[in-house]
């Protein structure tokens, strides 16, 4: 097996960057390449050498399995079985094509940590007006002055940067990427112990964008991200507490927002901790703020060095984890969740190291992103202490919602090394309806004072 090598051009890019084009879009040269060498979001089209990536065609397509009556989704590839099995006492000779996090879950883990590669599939796909916006993003779009921000970035909305020059434009598409428009999900986040026994905490998101709320002020959207509302409907204890996020675009003329309905308490404040490493909604101390979503809010805390592209083993199509065929006991096991469930393929990643500025805080001194190279979804994170040790593991279990040509995943795992215990946020498997889209949505909704009507138990 050829040993994979770091991409030229992802170290032209790095040296790009060295030149002072941080902050410029992309050039002519370059925009012809969208499209042609390169997919309409910045992807390489072709596969890799030894042919065991394939060239991108342009994804599933929206009829690729069935889907149930209530939204969940079949499996286009039902019918693979694993080309291997990465264990333990075969990691060496897999080690170069994985991250020092899953090197780490095997030491932490070598009698249940396993990962099953399959056939690479590049499935991934958006609608054709997100592909035009992200030609008009390449074009228009550059980093303000700090980098905690975009300008030139309204008339287009998705993919901040389709041909990045730094890591923190490679960040900023994760951050700006596609998830189809405003939503709702059911889904619960469990936090098992060492033992593997657990409970669950269900919440209801909604999630509303400015291009999709057409009453909203002119002068408001032209600096709007998104709009992220959280309620949690159980446990009893915490039923009825409601969070509400306004994020945006240029973060130093104005800061996210976010405040708290508390049930019990029947008020609404203020919420300023819900950012950065704030603790994370009901996790159990075992996430942050900005873990949600692997990784969200305002990059300033950080330097941002991109590293470049590797080829590597991420989890990729996993469309059994979402079935409701699988219940929530079959995944949540202790240590992690179960590894035979899980689906592995060979992807190009750009990888990014975050490293906390001098002066800043936040709980993570450093902190390594890879992102596919077909959706901008950071797929799996290594998060390091304040001593340099790799202290938590990050993944997104990859899957496109096919019949919304939607990037996304199946759920978010972040394991804790030092613990012993992790944490499971996105699983929908059990629930009355998988993601519904089209919500109609209203400035009026994500108010502080909707927040009580929200909440009322």
């Amino acid at each position: 097996m050829n040993k994979p090598k770091i991409q030229l051009h992802g170290i032209a890019l790095v040296l790009s960057l060295l030149a002072g084009h941080a902050l410029a879009a992309a050039t002519p040269d370059e925009l012809a390449k969208l499209g042609t060498s390169l997919t309409p979001l910045g992807a390489e089209k072709a596969g890799n050498a030894d042919g065991s990536i394939p060239a991108w065609t342009g994804g599933l397509k929206p009829d690729a399995a069935p889907v149930t009556a209530n939204g969940f989704l079949g499996d286009p590839y039902a019918g693979e079985q694993p080309l291997f099995t990465i264990t333990a006492k075969n990691l060496d000779q897999y080690r170069a094509r994985l991250s020092e996090g899953q090197l780490a879950m095997f030491q932490r883990y070598p009698d249940s940590y396993r990962m099953p590669v399959y056939t690479s599939h590049r499935s991934n796909a958006v609608p054709e007006a997100i592909y035009a916006a992200a030609k008009v993003s390449a074009q228009k779009t550059r980093l303000i002055p700090s980098g905690n921000g975009l300008e030139g970035f309204t008339d287009s909305r998705y993919y901040a940067f389709p041909i990045p020059h730094d890591g923190l434009e490679v960040v900023w598409n994760h951050i700006t990427r596609y998830r189809g428009g405003n939503l709702r999900r059911l889904y619960v986040q469990a936090a098992p112990q060492v033992n593997g026994s657990y409970s669950l905490v269900n919440f209801e998101d909604e999630v509303a964008f400015p291009d999709k709320m057409p009453d909203l002020p002119a002068d408001t959207a032209a600096n709007a991200l998104l709009y992220f509302k959280q309620q949690i409907t159980a446990p009893a204890r915490l039923a009825g507490n409601v969070l509400l996020v306004h994020d945006f675009l240029d973060q130093v003329k104005q800061p996210r927002m976010a405040w708290i309905y508390n049930a019990g308490q029947r008020r609404v404040r203020r919420a300023p901790q819900v950012a950065y490493d704030g603790p994370g909604t009901a996790a159990d101390g075992l996430r942050t703020s900005d873990n949600f979503d692997m990784y969200n809010g305002a990059p300033d805390r950080y330097d941002w060095k991109l590293i470049g592209k590797k080829e590597l083993y991420i989890p990729y199509n996993n469309f059994r984890l979402a079935a409701p065929t699988v219940k929530y006991a079959d995944i949540l096991k202790a240590g992690h969740t179960n590894p035979e469930l899980a689906r592995y393929e060979l992807h190009r990643v750009w990888v990014v190291e975050a490293t906390l500025k001098s002066g800043e805080r936040n709980i993570y001194a450093k902190r390594r992103f890879y992102l596919d190279e077909d959706s901008w979804q950071i797929a799996m994170s290594d998060l390091y202490d304040g001593r340099g040790q790799l202290w938590r593991v990050g993944r997104a279990m990859l899957m496109p919602y096919y019949q919304r040509e939607v990037p996304a995943y199946a759920f978010e795992e972040l394991d804790d090394l030092i613990a012993g215990r992790y944490i499971v946020t996105g699983l929908s498997n059990e629930e009355k309806t998988f993601v519904q889209f089209d919500l109609k949505a209203s400035p009026a909704d994500f108010t502080p004072s909707a927040l009580r009507s929200t909440g009322v138990r």
